[in-house]
């Protein structure tokens, strides 16, 4: 196994085990409305779009190089 790939898991495995830990609710104040959500739903729509745009960075730098 690569230490890409093993260092991956291991954040995964983090990032999972963090939501999973989180189950409060939260109030969440957007522009206008209010919204309360489990914190785990939050936790892992910030995920998300971490990992897309982290996706789309390297996407747009490999093609630049």
């Amino acid at each position: 196994m690569r230490f890409r790939t093993i260092g991956f898991l291991l954040v995964a495995a983090l990032a999972i085990w963090f939501i999973a830990a989180n189950t409060g609710s939260v109030t969440i104040r957007l522009w206008v409305p209010t919204v309360t959500l489990p914190l785990w739903c939050v936790l892992t729509v910030t995920l998300l779009v971490g990992v897309l745009l982290g996706l789309f960075i390297a996407r747009r730098r490999a093609a630049r190089d």
